[in-house]
């Protein structure tokens, strides 16, 4: 019997577990993209203020709602005002993108590049989950997204599905089939002007209406991409102050944001 022999050091082993378990309670870090959507507009005070799926936004156009659900479950919310790099997305768990600027949005968008989806890519291989929110054509540069997403076996129509006249809320129900993967707890979700998916491997379509799909997921590498045509959960639809009460966007918001903690594991 071979016997091998390790020279053990108490002080050495003794940090390293010190720094095991400060890892484990350092917060995940959940990124939402400034860069691709770069949008501001005027405060009451004339000054510019960036404004629309940001977290810092508590009008109905923010995400700052979807912020409490992500530090609910533990997470800390950042921000990237620069194009994605390796070392920018280093210490994030989750990077997030949303509805990339068109012309009318912003005078010079920030176009996704090859460049960008080569580094976001390398990052979810090692175990990054992306989470991709677009929007109907009309408001959301599409085609920039593709370059990132169809990486991804995913692809944006240039669509607008599940239009709504008025507060004819109904018309934009997506009903969630019983024994879902993520939404184990709402029945009922709210998408309006929906930018279909297009799915095919490596990713899966998870959620559909009408022959039409509204959301996938994908397994790359170590890491995992969630994706959906619509920015379904920014404040004005994520609790039901304008909605009717059977939708449960809230809920829905709440029950992926723990799957997505499952993926970081």
């Amino acid at each position: 019997m071979l016997a091998i022999a390790f020279a053990f050091s108490p002080k050495k082993g003794s940090e390293r577990l010190d720094n095991i378990q400060q890892e484990a309670r350092r917060p995940k870090i959940v990124l939402l993209d400034y860069y691709f959507n770069n949008e501001w507009k005027k405060d009451s005070s004339g000054r510019n203020q960036r404004f629309h799926y940001v977290w810092e936004d508590k009008a109905n156009s923010g995400f700052y709602q979807l912020g409490e659900v992500f530090k609910k479950y533990g997470f800390e919310t950042a921000s990237l005002e620069q194009a994605p790099s390796k070392r920018s997305l280093k210490d994030a768990s989750v990077y997030i993108i949303v509805d990339p600027d068109t012309e009318k949005e912003t005078e010079h968008p920030n176009y996704i590049t090859n460049e960008d989806a080569d580094v976001i890519v390398k990052w979810v291989k090692k175990g990054g989950v992306l989470m991709l929110m677009g929007n109907d054509s009309i408001n959301a540069n599409l085609k920039s997204l593709n370059v990132l997403s169809e990486r991804f076996g995913i692809h944006f129509n240039e669509d607008l599905f599940n239009p709504v006249q008025g507060k004819q809320w109904e018309q934009a129900a997506v009903m969630v089939p019983a024994g879902h993967e993520i939404f184990t707890s709402p029945k009922k979700l709210y998408l309006k002007e929906v930018s279909t998916l297009r799915v095919q491997s490596p990713a899966t379509t998870i959620l559909s209406k009408d022959g039409r799909n509204i959301m996938a997921i994908a397994k790359y590498g170590k890491g995992t991409v969630f994706a959906v045509g619509d920015p379904w959960i920014y404040n004005e639809y994520i609790d039901n102050h304008i909605l009717s009460a059977d939708f449960e966007n809230g809920k829905g918001a709440d029950d992926l944001v723990r799957w997505i903690l499952a993926q970081t594991k």
